[in-house]
Order: C-alpha cells, then structure tokens, then sequence
C-alpha cells in the first residue's frame, strides 16, 4: 500500500507508472458478518450499537472482471444504508449478497461471510477490466453508487428501472469503506480538483440523491418560484436539498430540530426556517393516531413564512413520523417527493387530501449515471458545496456510524482511507480560496 500511496501523492506518476504497480493481495475493510446478524435481536432499534457490528479486517482483493475498476481509495463517508447494513435492519444486507450472487459466475464473488460496505469513495483508479476505456489507472476519480448490469432493456430509458439495479457497498459487497474498493466503470466520475480527498467523497450519494429528487423530470421538476419544504434541511440529505433550492431560484422552507441547525439553514442562505422541537410539533397523539390539528397548526406556520402560500413539494425522507403532514400541508396539484423513512417505513396519511386536492407522491431512489454526472458537474463548478462536518479514521468508522445513527452529527460524516490526514488531494487551490468559506461551513458550527 505505501507504493500505492507515494505514487497517488507524488502528482507526477503516470498512468503506465501506476498500471505497473503491484496490487496487493488483501487490503483492509470496514465489514459486517453473517454469523453476527442476529445479534440484535430483542433490542429497539435505537438500542442497537454500529460499534459492535463493525469490524475492520483484512480481506483478500476481489477478482476484477470485465468493465470493472480497482480503486485506490483515499476516502470515503458514512451514509444512512450503512448503519442499517450494520445494525441489520430493516433486513441482514447478506440476503442482498446471497441474491446477486445467484446472478452469474461473476457475481458469485458477493456472496460473502463478510460484507464490506460503504457507498462513497474519493480516490486513484489502480486497475480496469475488459472493456474499459473511458479510465486508465492514475484517475483520480469519485464514485457514485449505482450498480446495474443493463441486460434488460427496462433501464435504457432510465437506468434506476433497471431490474438488477442495486446501490453499491449496500446491495453489492466490496465498498468504499476500505482501502481498495470494486467498482463498475460506469459508477466513476471525475474528482473535483479544488476538494480535499474527504470532502469530494461526502456528497456522492446524497447530492445524486437530492438532485434526482428536487431537480430531475423523474423527480418533483422544481423551477424557479417554488416552495420547497425539506424535511432534516440541516443534516446530511437536506443540506444538498437546501443548496439546490437556492441554487434553483426556488424558496425553501426548512425544517429542523435545533437554533444550532437552524443557524446552518441561514448560513446557506435560507431564510424560511421552522425549529420543530422548539415549536413543539407532535404529529403523532400515540402510536397509532395521528393528530390533524398539528398538521394544520404546522401548515399556518408554513404559510406565514410564505406570505400566505403553501409548498409546492414536499422533499420527504423521515417517512412514518412526518409523512401525514406532508401531504396535508402540500398545495393542490402539489408534489411530495420521498427517497426514504428513517422514521419508519409503513407510511399513514389521509388519502383525501391526496385525492381530492389532486397530489401527486412520487418515489425518487438515488440517481442514474446521468444524474449523479450532472450533481457532481455542480460540486466540480463551485455551484453546490460538500457539507462535511467530521472526519474519521478508518479504524473509527463504528462511532461514525453510531454518531449518524443517533443524530449527533451535522452534514456529512467522512472516514479517511488511505489518506495519511485530512486536506490532502487539493489540487486546483485557486478555485478552492474563492469557495473556503462555504466548503468550511459545516465545520464551523
């Protein structure tokens, strides 16, 4: 790994000088294991620990078959999909291994007593496989996190349909948490030359997401003018919602938990904020009724910050806890837009005012390669900014993930790979000085 490293940090070896360097036999990698998936069970899902999941181990470097790369991982993040592969819920991610192994000799390599998670990474292709010719080794690259095979012709028109479509380092196994990761060569894009290592790999999957959900025709369309309410507006999904937003001339109306997250919102230039515990918004009367008159009460706020309209989408990820509000407080002929339910999955809300008042929910799951291009093509211009609060050692990716399962970050969490420290990989420092200020923002909370 040093070769790998002095070469990657050297900035003057060449393609031919990095095909010619040995790649290791194993490397190592954050992981869950098979025989520990019910460790678990009888706990609450608050009760469950990612610090006694997660292990760091040595595994043997995967066999790289065609249109594949090997990927020299600098750096990557801690996103929500990990802490539900490593608490094992709302199923053990080994199932997700044992099916796509079933697909074909080549992918019977996922199926793993190990899984190695992980769907970010920022780092130096090492290696392609057959049929790669868009990438040499040398690249410095980030990857987004959808895997598909495309033999079907269901994802030609959008990829996300295809039938084996599958997130990365969730789904698949061998990812970017880890020093060597395996990647189709179509999840890889160019690195922004003016981030760090650890702040291009943090917004890979939720700026793919957020802009697919928000921006793109196979998500809510926003144009310029609208409401947008963004649920979570301060944490690691709704910070790139907030971005986009401003970014799109629409009028966000964020929703947060705290005058800490609330002073993040107005930092990024938004000026419609709702502090939910603060005006003490409870949607739920139990369990198992929800209460309409805090829907109303929380539609009236909406539209004093509005003067007087309400939101024309809806940006939803919490799910359960939050989800009857949103399609209450949406306007007639309005969009809810929902990519998740960290809440809870088993969603509730009065269908009349979904039907009667001619709504629209539309389910948005990451992004296609198109997508995620264009999110990352506006990082790359200085038009929307990573939202990286922390950064982790390799080693410390188990209080990563249970600081994101317990909601005590901000932002984005990052995990340094190989990189010896954090700064490392700048190498437009120009363009870097003109954006520090809102590259830093989450950092200086």
């Amino acid at each position: 790994m040093k070769e790998i490293l002095d070469a990657i940090q050297s900035q003057e070896a060449t393609a031919a000088d990095f095909a010619a360097l040995a790649v290791p036999e194993s490397y190592r990698a954050i992981t869950v294991h098979k025989d520990e998936t019910e460790m678990f069970d009888g706990l609450t899902t608050r009760e469950k620990d990612p610090r006694k999941s997660i292990h760091l181990d040595d595994v043997p470097v995967p066999e790289l078959g065609p249109g594949e790369a090997l990927v020299a991982v600098m750096a990557s993040s801690v996103n929500y999909n990990s802490v539900w592969t490593s608490i094992f819920e709302p199923v053990s991610t080994f199932s997700f291994l044992e099916r796509y192994g079933r697909l074909s000799e080549l992918t019977k390599r996922h199926d793993l007593p190990y899984h190695i998670i992980g769907s970010d990474l920022a780092g130096v292709v090492l290696r392609t496989g057959p049929g790669v010719n868009a990438w040499n080794p040398g690249d410095e690259v980030v990857a987004h996190c959808l895997s598909v095979e495309l033999e079907s012709s269901d994802g030609h028109n959008d990829t996300m349909l295809d039938p084996e479509q599958r997130i990365w380092g969730f789904e698949t196994n061998f990812g970017g948490l880890a020093e060597i990761a395996l990647v189709k060569s179509n999840q890889l894009m160019p690195k922004p030359d003016h981030l760090s290592w650890e702040e291009a790999a943090s917004p890979g999957l939720v700026n793919s997401t957020a802009y697919r959900q928000l921006v793109s025709r196979n998500g809510a369309g926003m144009k310029q003018g609208d409401n947008v309410l963004i649920w979570g507006a301060s944490g690691g999904l709704g910070s790139y919602a907030t971005q986009f937003a401003l970014a799109g001339g629409a009028n966000p109306i964020c929703v947060v938990s705290s005058d800490q997250k609330a002073d993040i919102c107005r930092a990024m230039g938004a000026d419609a904020i709702i502090d939910r515990n603060a005006e003490d918004y409870k949607f739920w009367k139990n369990e198992h009724e929800q209460d309409p008159r805090e829907w109303k009460r929380f539609g009236k706020r909406i539209r004093e910050l509005t003067g007087g309209e309400d939101v024309d989408i809806v940006f939803e990820h919490p799910g359960r806890e939050t989800f009857g509000a949103s399609v209450y407080v949406t306007r007639k002929g309005g969009t809810i837009v929902t990519c998740a339910s960290t809440s809870g999955y088993n969603h509730e809300y009065d269908n009349r005012y979904l039907w009667m008042s001619l709504k629209r929910i539309i389910g948005s799951h990451f992004a296609n390669y198109r997508e995620a291009w264009e999110a990352n093509r506006l990082i790359a211009k200085g038009k929307i900014h990573p939202t990286l609060s922390k950064v982790y050692s390799l080693e410390d990716t188990g209080q990563a993930a249970y600081d994101v399962h317990r909601n005590l970050h901000q932002g984005k969490v990052g995990v340094l790979a190989l990189a010896p420290r954090e700064g490392l990989g700048v190498r437009n420092h120009e363009m870097r000085e003109k954006h520090l200020d809102a590259i830093n923002r989450f950092r200086n909370v």
